[in-house]
């Protein structure tokens, strides 16, 4: 995530969501102090998102397929990449994710627990990376070693720390590129091979072209995947009735976890800037200011929500902007459902009671984390 994708607050409570709720309540978009305006409410929210020729999502310095690209530069990459979440891929995919799932939780549970992030969520999203792309059990702590390095950058907001682990990325990433074109043949039919043979304008993709793809597939995976099982395992922790009405009916767990996530957010910001002049929420946006979305903040909206704070199964669930909507709706949000509903399937099936550990209090993130920093949790086999 770019440096500039964080909320500009002078402090960050306990709980960012009470910032966040009274901002919205007061003020759907809102003058964030930095010189651009963070967009609260979910109406907002929506007209941002389906009106791309006003709001671009070309925002950042760096290359960023397809993500950000604008119409019509957007439609033909887009296409490549929805190749790669499309349903028989995802069922391709799901025995190599329910291993890794449940292996995970049987370590938990041999541990009697431990935190939903670092114990649990932030390995299982590695490995299930690694696994999805086909790349060696090497590239785990290399993974693990750049995102840290990538969310230290982000939150010093140190632009030259952040190049570096752009192009640590980069590296590491041509290098497994490289090895497939050495293995000619014999390369493994995985996303990553597949990208090689893909074509643009009737040519094959550059390297760098692969690399913003891959790049904005783990940038949203791993930690997007990490917050949103520290959610996950805080929800049912806190619930045992949730807990027991899940484990007698399973069907339930997508759309419990898309609610669960709803109502605190694994994603903070996207961020567009404005071609022209317009109208949102009342307030006058002039050609070239810069917008954030805030989506934790439009999915607790009173408008479209009642009682926000609640965990309903009754929600109308295309109001759930948790993977966005529009042209640019996360096309990896396939692979992420699939990923959260066999871990939470897993860990139901595994264990019979998930705890919050009262020695340890849950811990919230400040941006541009989302969820949590720590839930530390005791399960019973």
């Amino acid at each position: 995530m770019d440096p500039d994708d964080a909320p500009k607050h002078d402090a960050v409570p306990a709980d960012p969501l009470d910032a966040w709720d009274e901002e919205r309540r007061r003020c759907p978009v809102a003058h964030d102090g930095s010189g651009a305006w963070t967009v609260h409410g979910h109406a907002e929210t929506l007209e941002v998102l389906h009106d791309p020729a006003t709001y671009s999502n070309r925002v950042s310095r760096h290359p960023s397929i397809p993500n950000g690209m604008d119409p019509p530069e957007h439609g033909p990459w887009r296409r490549i990449v929805d190749r790669y979440f499309g349903p028989a891929a995802m069922t391709a995919f799901e025995p190599a994710c329910r291993r890794i799932a449940a292996e995970s939780i049987d370590a938990a549970v041999a541990r009697g627990g431990g935190d939903a992030l670092a114990d649990l969520g932030e390995p299982f999203a590695v490995r299930a990376q690694c696994a999805f792309m086909g790349w060696p059990d090497a590239m785990r702590e290399v993974l693990t070693d750049w995102q840290d390095a990538n969310l230290r950058a982000t939150r010093a907001g140190d632009r030259a720390a952040t190049a570096e682990v752009a192009a640590a990325f980069e590296r590491h990433v041509g290098a497994v590129l490289d090895a497939r074109r050495a293995a000619g043949d014999a390369a493994p039919d995985d996303p990553t091979t597949r990208l090689l043979r893909e074509r643009i304008d009737g040519r094959p993709l550059r390297d760098h072209e692969i690399v913003s793809i891959v790049r904005n597939w783990t940038v949203g995976e791993l930690g997007t995947i990490a917050a949103s099982l520290g959610i996950v395992v805080h929800a049912l922790a806190s619930d045992a009735e949730l807990q027991a009405r899940l484990r007698a009916a399973p069907g339930l767990i997508p759309a419990a976890v898309d609610e669960m996530l709803r109502a605190r957010g694994p994603l903070v910001a996207n961020r567009r800037v404005a071609t022209r002049d317009a109208e949102l929420g009342g307030r006058r946006i002039a050609a070239g200011d810069r917008l954030r979305i805030l989506w934790p903040s439009a999915n607790r909206d009173e408008r479209v929500f009642d009682a926000p704070h609640e965990l309903r199964s009754d929600r109308v669930p295309w109001d759930n902007l948790l993977y966005g909507a529009g042209i640019h709706v996360c096309p990896g949000a396939p692979l992420a459902r699939l990923e959260l509903r066999v871990v939470g399937e897993e860990l139901l099936a595994r264990t019979r009671a998930v705890t919050l550990d009262p020695g340890a209090p849950a811990t919230f993130a400040a941006p541009p984390k989302g969820g949590f920093e720590r839930v530390p949790f005791l399960v019973e086999g």
